[in-house]
């Protein structure tokens, strides 16, 4: 295995192999790098304006994928569940789009990120 450079600028499409120790799929993903040490992947999507739930997921090497991270749009305070916001941000600006940030890169990182959109649903129930 080859260790990769976690520090460089610019925007990397990483569909084909990992590149600087973050793997990003699927090919509609971009990873952003800055020399702070971080990586900020965007993801949009064009289901339509009532999908606007994202959920952000990690693979690592050998693990099964872990939901990190659940946005909604609207909502400032994002549920991380079991993982720390200070290795982790995220945003959900609008229903068409969201950013993840892994801060702070480590050779642990490595692995693969995915986004996905879910259309809200109503779980309230009515009684007379």
């Amino acid at each position: 295995k080859t260790n990769h450079l976690m520090c460089c600028r610019g925007t990397w499409n990483t569909t084909h192999t990992p590149a600087l120790g973050v793997c990003v799929t699927p090919d509609r993903l971009n990873l952003y790098m800055n020399t702070c040490g971080e990586a900020t992947i965007e993801c949009n999507q064009k289901k339509g304006p009532t999908y606007y739930q994202m959920y952000w997921y990690r693979q690592l090497p050998g693990e099964t994928m872990k939901l990190v991270v659940f946005t909604r749009m609207g909502n400032e305070k994002h549920d991380f569940g079991g993982f720390n916001e200070e290795k982790f941000s995220a945003t959900k600006p609008n229903a068409e789009s969201g950013t993840f940030t892994v801060k702070n890169l480590e050779p642990e990182d490595t692995g693969w990120y995915f986004c996905a959109v879910s259309k809200h649903s109503d779980t309230d129930t009515c009684e007379s």
